[in-house]
């Protein structure tokens, strides 16, 4: 009787104890939860939170850090120093019917003449107001306005220009201009960064700074085809996008230094929207320019060899026995000039100046070009199949 009481009483008391059990085991889940909840916002973890936002700003602080690189230094050393340019010139234009005989007589030779504006980009080369441009850019200006980024504007006088090498100088008055440095063109690397800046469709105007756009260096010694009486020669290639207002504006390396003057693109079509393939007059070329500009305001090349060339074609080179049509063919030889002194003959072809290759009458004129009175040239010439070496004296053309 008494184990069967037993038996009864823990049946009735097992419930309750399963209860007990589980509220117990909620409660302590529930009192954790607390415990956690309250540990989040008690002053005893204040410690914790406070390293974890001194470690977001620690973070911060080295993504603001990485974007301050060398581009960005370059860009702030050289923007106070890139100007727009803004240029009136008077343009001519002839009655296409005064280039009839027939209609001449009746009309005249009627010239229309008229004011363009146009503009480019520069960069001040000294703090006493000297700049730099492209003579397509100012060469023919009549008037020449330079903005700076600090708004000022100044007109500006054409000191001298030289449409062969496609440079032009400016002054404008004034002392503590900021300038930039000129680099060396013949360190220039390919592969580096380049940047361009200046003032492309005019956009100088709307912000006062110059425009940036950044890329590499493609490729250097690039010699392109003479356009009207301009000669592109040693051009830096870059991807760095560069168009129609770029003109004249630096190239720039990333330390900030002058590597270029931006010049030329190739376009796909008629306008000047960049497709990828941006020019450089080399800065080691502009500086030769730009001395003499100082001083005489042009560039002397009245120069005399006393010869008359034209390129190799492919008629002249299987006649002579050449394997390629290059290089170019002495065909007249004056009397008692340089290169009839020097021993040439007509008939001699031309394939090296100076250990430079000579493609066509483009190359030899472009060395020409670059040189002046008194320059010895020594040249690789082709003459009855073998190969001689010569040399020929520059002088100035008599009057």
């Amino acid at each position: 009787m008494r184990n069967r009481s037993l038996i009864i009483a823990m049946i009735f008391a097992l419930p309750l104890m399963v209860g007990f059990l589980a509220g117990y085991t909620v409660a302590d889940k529930r009192q954790r939860t607390d415990q956690i909840s309250r540990a989040e916002d008690s002053p005893a973890t204040t410690t914790a939170s406070y390293q974890t936002s001194a470690q977001r700003d620690s973070t911060g602080d080295q993504i603001s850090g990485s974007r301050h690189t060398a581009i960005t230094r370059a860009v702030a050393i050289a923007s106070p120093a890139v100007v727009g340019i803004n240029v009136t010139e008077v343009q001519e234009y002839r009655d296409p019917w005064s280039a009839d005989p027939f209609f001449r007589q009746f009309f005249g030779d009627r010239v229309y003449r008229q004011e363009v504006k146009g503009l480019g980009s520069g960069f001040i080369i000294s703090p006493d107001g000297y700049i730099l441009t492209n003579d397509h850019v100012a060469g023919n200006a009549k008037e020449i306005t330079v903005t700076l980024t600090s708004k000022e504007k100044y007109k500006a006088e054409l000191v001298g220009t030289d449409p062969a090498s496609d440079v032009a100088l400016l002054k404008i008055d004034g002392k503590n201009f900021p300038s930039l440095q000129l680099g060396n063109s013949s360190e220039v690397l390919i592969g580096e960064w380049a940047i361009a800046m200046g003032n492309p469709f005019g956009l100088f105007e709307i912000s006062d700074k110059p425009t940036v756009t950044v890329g590499v260096v493609s490729a250097t010694g690039m010699n392109l085809s003479e356009q009207q009486g301009r000669y592109y020669r040693d051009m830096i290639q870059t991807d760095a996008a560069i168009n129609g207002g770029n003109s004249g504006g630096p190239l720039l390396n990333s330390l900030g230094e002058v590597i270029g003057m931006n010049t030329l693109i190739y376009t796909g079509g008629q306008t000047s929207t960049y497709i990828g393939y941006g020019f450089a007059l080399p800065v080691n070329r502009v500086k030769r320019v730009v001395e003499e500009l100082r001083k005489n305001g042009k560039i002397d090349r009245n120069l005399w060899t006393g010869m008359d060339i034209q390129s190799v074609d492919m008629r002249v080179a299987r006649y002579f026995g050449l394997t390629r049509a290059e290089g170019v063919i002495v065909s007249d030889i004056k009397r008692n000039s340089p290169a009839d002194r020097a021993g040439f003959k007509p008939g001699d072809i031309i394939v090296s100046v100076n250990g430079e290759a000579i493609a066509n009458d483009d190359d030899f004129n472009g060395i020409l070009v670059d040189s002046k009175p008194g320059d010895v040239l020594r040249m690789k010439v082709m003459r009855e199949k073998k190969e001689i070496e010569m040399s020929l004296k520059l002088e100035r053309r008599p009057s």
